[in-house]
């Protein structure tokens, strides 16, 4: 057999931004907190011979990486709302592959992380775009060509702009590969505005001149949720975020416990700082009706409010969601797996969640997440039952 061997990121930036915006958060007002998280296998692929051995190898290459003096000035410039001691601390941070255990028994993958949570923060998304590209990799499934992923790109695009709605690139971590994703990026920032807007990725938005976008994610509110109990997981974990970013990255993510929870404990004052809110499951349309009438419930215009829908989105979704919202709110798009791994390959169906919280002083803690998709709910099946009782969730 040949030898296989690992893939390696090239950057500590090849990473979603709101990893580095959680971070920041983290920082300042947890840094005793200590999480652990799992790697879910939720398309049950197969991993071929070797695959956790070469998964270990581009872990612990990832060691090496470091904020460059080019890459430190890339966030002081663009994101002022990050301040030069946080940026000092991430131009010092190192990856610590002890902090990821990996094992691999027959076809199944076991990948777990623990440490502090300012730390083990920004493994998930490098670690799921490695297994991805690693998997293609190793399995030696051939995906179609450059010019081909161009031209898909383009397409897209094309029909994006003549919808006209913004778009920006949420596909880092289920990509194809790195190479995949700077092709899809480089074609974009060429063939895809006004469309265009941004990418997650703050290694590619360097790279292309683009904005790096992005919040929070469900962890942020599964840890309060940990700390402060379910009742108070959503209103701490808003603000506490508004503390730190005090009006900036004003986009709420809504369905850690239901979007019917989260309205329910987003109050005026909430719904007048922010933005507008993240959909990431269920029915797009019922969550775009739910929404208004919540803003109007407040006094509030929607249509001074911004929705980013950011759930399996392919051109066909767009074009139905910015049809219905047309004249009533605000839409933008993130656009994940469809951008970066749309090869003439099956894309893979992997997640990485926090499983576990220790806040300072505390033990360890389940945390659980109650996607407004049932089937999508994870963690502890007690805690889950526990928590649906605590929130009133049938």
């Amino acid at each position: 057999m040949d030898v296989i061997t690992g893939a390696n990121l090239i950057s500590i930036l090849d990473n979603d931004f709101y990893k580095f915006t959680m971070q920041y958060a983290v920082t300042k007002l947890f840094p005793y907190a200590k999480a652990r998280y799992q790697f879910i296998n939720r398309g049950q692929h197969i991993f071929p011979e070797g695959f956790g051995k070469a998964l270990r190898e581009s872990v612990d290459a990832m060691a090496g990486l470091q904020l460059t003096n080019a890459e430190k000035k890339f966030l002081l410039d663009n994101c002022p709302y990050l301040d030069p001691v946080y940026l000092d601390f991430l131009q010092g941070y190192r990856y610590d592959p002890s902090e990821v255990h990996i094992e691999q028994h027959g076809n199944n993958l076991k990948v777990s992380i623990e440490g502090f949570w300012y730390r083990t923060i920004l493994w998930e998304v490098p670690l799921l775009s490695l297994i991805s590209e690693l998997f293609y990799k190793i399995s030696r499934l051939q995906r179609v060509s450059d010019q081909e992923v161009e031209e898909i790109s383009k397409v897209k695009f094309d029909a994006y702009n003549k919808i006209g709605v913004t778009v920006a690139d949420f596909g880092t971590r289920r990509r194809h590969s790195y190479h995949v994703q700077r092709i899809v990026i480089n074609t974009l920032v060429q063939y895809g505005r006004p469309s265009f807007v941004g990418t997650s990725n703050v290694h590619m938005a360097m790279l292309h001149k683009t904005k790096p976008i992005g919040t929070h994610a469900h962890e942020w509110f599964m840890f309060h949720a940990a700390r402060y109990g379910f009742q108070m997981a959503n209103s701490m974990g808003l603000e506490h975020w508004a503390d730190v970013y005090r009006g900036d990255l004003g986009i709420a993510l809504s369905d850690t416990y239901t979007t019917n929870v989260f309205f329910e404990q987003f109050d005026k004052k909430f719904s007048k700082l922010f933005d507008g809110v993240r959909h990431d499951s269920g029915d797009p349309i019922e969550f775009t009706d739910k929404t208004i009438r919540h803003y109007l419930s407040r006094g509030i215009n929607p249509e001074y409010k911004t929705i980013i829908f950011s759930d399996s989105l392919n051109n066909e979704k767009v074009a139905h969601i910015a049809a219905y919202c047309k004249g009533k709110i605000g839409v933008s798009f993130g656009i994940g797996t469809n951008l970066t791994n749309d090869v003439g390959l099956p894309p893979m169906n992997i997640v990485i969640k926090l499983t576990e919280a220790m806040p300072r002083n505390m033990h360890w803690i389940p945390t659980v997440k109650l996607s407004d998709e049932k089937g999508k709910h994870t963690g502890d099946t007690e805690m889950i039952l526990l928590s649906k009782k605590i929130l009133n969730i049938n």
